[in-house]
């Protein structure tokens, strides 16, 4: 969720006006995956870079937060939407900031109607670290690790691998997210800033990647006629 900080210095405005301009788009686009029938989404909110960001930017964006999870978990619950969080590590996170996530996941825990993973302070290279940590504690050998078994060590390892990646601004990073999980996703780089990103955009997206033809390194399975 790119162009918060660019959104409101093109409008000769601090920066914590474009965090705060930003909710409005979180809402639009989890509204419009739920009925475009996605089953999973996560939203790239607080990286572990980003505890860099001037000392004041980050106080505002804890109070900011902890605000939007207040305000609507009551819809959230309503629309069946089941939260969690990815990360929530450092010890610099509020404590109330944490209660409130973890208020609000045991609330919709039992939601089935789309998941939603908010990374917050999450890193996907630490994510990797502590999978391997993991799987040294437990004494496997190398020879027993395969990709399932250390994909099974990683955060939430119910959650299924990513096709579709946006990120707006028009930036083309990866930026440390879900970095095992990503290894075959499909990108989309819309130029919109965040605050600026709707639910058309968001379905603008969708359609670029549902016309996408995802081989996973393969080739295309041969058509009638075709000599190739």
């Amino acid at each position: 969720m790119d162009g918060n900080g660019r959104w409101a210095q093109r409008r000769s405005l601090p920066r914590t006006a474009g965090h705060r301009a930003a909710e409005s788009a979180v809402i639009d686009v989890i509204e419009a995956a739920r009925a475009a029938g996605v089953e999973w989404l996560s939203l790239y909110a607080f990286s572990t870079e980003n505890w860099n960001r001037p000392g004041t930017e980050v106080e505002f964006l804890m109070r900011l937060v902890r605000r939007v999870v207040r305000k609507h978990a009551p819809l959230l619950l309503a629309r069946g939407i089941r939260c969690r969080f990815l990360g929530v590590t450092d010890p610099r996170i509020p404590r109330e900031l944490a209660q409130d996530f973890h208020d609000l996941a045991e609330l919709t825990a039992a939601n089935r109607g789309m998941t939603l993973t908010v990374a917050f302070d999450h890193g996907g290279r630490r994510d990797i670290v502590e999978a391997a940590r993991a799987l040294i504690r437990s004494g496997t050998s190398a020879d027993e690790v395969t990709e399932q078994l250390f994909a099974d060590h990683l955060p939430f390892p119910d959650t299924p691998d990513v096709d579709l990646v946006i990120r707006t601004s028009g930036e083309q990073r990866i930026s440390n997210f879900m970095l095992w999980q990503v290894a075959y996703a499909e990108w989309v780089f819309p130029e919109a800033l965040w605050p600026d990103f709707r639910a058309p955009d968001f379905l603008a997206a969708l359609h670029t990647y549902r016309r996408r033809d995802r081989r996973f390194g393969g080739v295309p399975a041969r058509t009638n006629g075709d000599p190739s």
